[in-house]
């Protein structure tokens, strides 16, 4: 599962890319991340760094890690991002995202990230809408 959902955040890498020539994405902080000497800032650490990729730019995306020279200011840093570190692909301009919550399997298989968890009083202060997406009948 998790190697299907690193192929698909890949796929839509490079279907933006390819058909509207730039792609943003979002990374999480993580021990396995390189951004060079400049690492992640305190604000990064929380809630990921958004890095920005055009058909101009060196790059080169794996079965596992994308690796580029990225500049921040005027420093170029060298970046080593894996692919489960990656949580969202999206572009602006054709408002469209594609996100992930970190992969997480049943059957025995290992777990990486847990869903998020719900807290009982949540349901009962409205913060937990229930939808049915069951066809009804019309009458």
């Amino acid at each position: 599962m998790r190697k299907t959902i690193n192929n698909l955040k890949k796929h839509v890498f490079y279907e933006i890319l390819n058909s509207h020539g730039r792609v943003f994405i979002i990374v999480k902080h993580s021990d396995n991340v390189v951004i060079g000497k400049r690492g992640f800032t305190k604000e990064e650490k929380e809630k990921g760094l958004i890095l920005v990729f055009n058909t101009q730019m060196n790059f080169d995306w794996q079965d596992d890690a994308l690796t580029a020279k990225l500049v921040f200011g005027t420093k170029a840093e060298h970046c080593f991002i894996p692919s489960d570190d990656i949580i969202c692909v999206f572009s602006p301009e054709l408002n469209l995202q594609f996100t992930t919550l970190g992969v997480y399997e049943d059957n025995n298989n290992k777990i990486e990230d847990e869903p998020p968890k719900k807290h009982k009083d949540d349901e009962q202060k409205g913060k937990i809408i229930k939808v049915d997406f069951s066809k009804k009948e019309k009458t």
